[in-house]
């Protein structure tokens, strides 16, 4: 089977590997034809950040997280052969035609058209993790800080959940003209306004309750979140961090009585279902923020769109045609 690898920094490789034999793998393992995978922020430091030489190749597939696709082996009792799933990788990461998971971090999908979206549930239920740490939102000024495609994911949950404001800011406009789609109340671009000024000016001088960090990947946007805040708001950090240690203004932060909640992952089980539903009823619209299919073996051009925002690429989707 064919899948993708990267061989050094900024370098994939479509490779052939042998397919998995399910015998080698422990019970609840189910062995997946994949039929769409996506490209998430959190996959970018595998490809841009260099490793020590000994380290290349990485493992086949890595680090793509985000796949459905059909089973088409299994050692699971709850999962069968044609069952159609969202299904996070395991040995194998999911930018090859065959990937496997397990049982507990597997849901089948529902009837739903399109299939790119029902994906978006596995990035969707990290928010729903997220937001589910925050409490009643109803009322409340919020900004969001970045519009990557997780961002986005945030605005529109914010607005489901009832916020007063909906600011989002970001550096480049086509991502903020999504935002507005995504249920933004305001959109500011960093690049050539002061967000604090901005801030100001839409919430009548009292600054938000909550700001959530969405960039990650650097250091400086944590410390303009405190800036944002009122007294006794509440910081949401989601992005990925590259760096070990943060310069955090923590007198700020310690002065304003600041609530500091960190999320990452989410709690599968309930959080991709409930994600899947809010996708298949209709109650949250994913679908502004896929901009490009690719095929899986140029994944090297799929990367780079995103790492570079070419082509005005938000959520870039590798379709496997075996299944199409």
């Amino acid at each position: 089977m064919k899948a993708g690898q990267i061989v050094a920094p900024r370098h994939i490789e479509i490779i052939d590997i042998e397919k998995p034999d399910l015998a080698d793998y422990p019970d609840g393992t189910v062995m997946i034809q994949t039929r769409h995978s996506a490209i998430c922020g959190s996959d970018m430091p595998s490809f841009v950040q260099e490793s020590p030489q000994e380290n290349y190749p990485f493992q086949p597939g890595l680090s793509i997280h985000e796949a459905i696709g059909v089973v088409t082996d299994s050692k699971s009792e709850k999962f069968k052969p044609g069952d159609e799933v969202l299904a996070l990788p395991r040995y194998i990461g999911g930018l090859s035609e065959y990937f496997l998971s397990n049982e507990s971090v597997m849901l089948p999908l529902v009837d739903f058209d399109r299939k790119d979206c029902i994906l978006m549930a596995q990035p969707l239920g990290t928010v729903v993790w997220a937001c589910r740490k925050l409490g009643n939102l109803l009322n409340l000024d919020t900004v969001v800080i970045g519009q990557g495609p997780m961002g986005l994911l945030f605005t529109h949950m914010l607005s489901n959940l009832g916020a007063r404001t909906v600011i989002t800011t970001d550096l480049v406009d086509f991502r903020l003209e999504v935002s507005k789609q995504m249920r933004a109340t305001h959109t500011i671009n960093a690049a050539t306004e002061d967000p604090g000024a901005a801030v100001a000016e839409i919430t009548d001088g009292k600054m938000a309750d909550l700001v959530i960090e969405v960039v990650g990947h650097q250091t400086e946007t944590i410390n303009q979140c405190l800036q944002l805040l009122k007294r006794d708001g509440t910081l949401l950090a989601f992005g990925v961090p590259d760096d070990e240690v943060y310069d955090f203004h923590f007198a700020d932060f310690f002065r304003k009585n600041i609530r500091f909640i960190g999320s990452v992952g989410p709690d599968a089980p309930n959080d991709f279902p409930l994600a899947m539903d809010m996708i298949a009823q209709g109650r949250f619209d994913v679908s502004p923020i896929i901009t490009h299919h690719l095929p899986f073996t140029e994944a090297q051009r799929g990367f780079e769109m995103s790492l570079n925002k070419k082509d005005e690429a938000i959520k870039i989707v590798f379709d496997f045609f075996a299944l199409a």
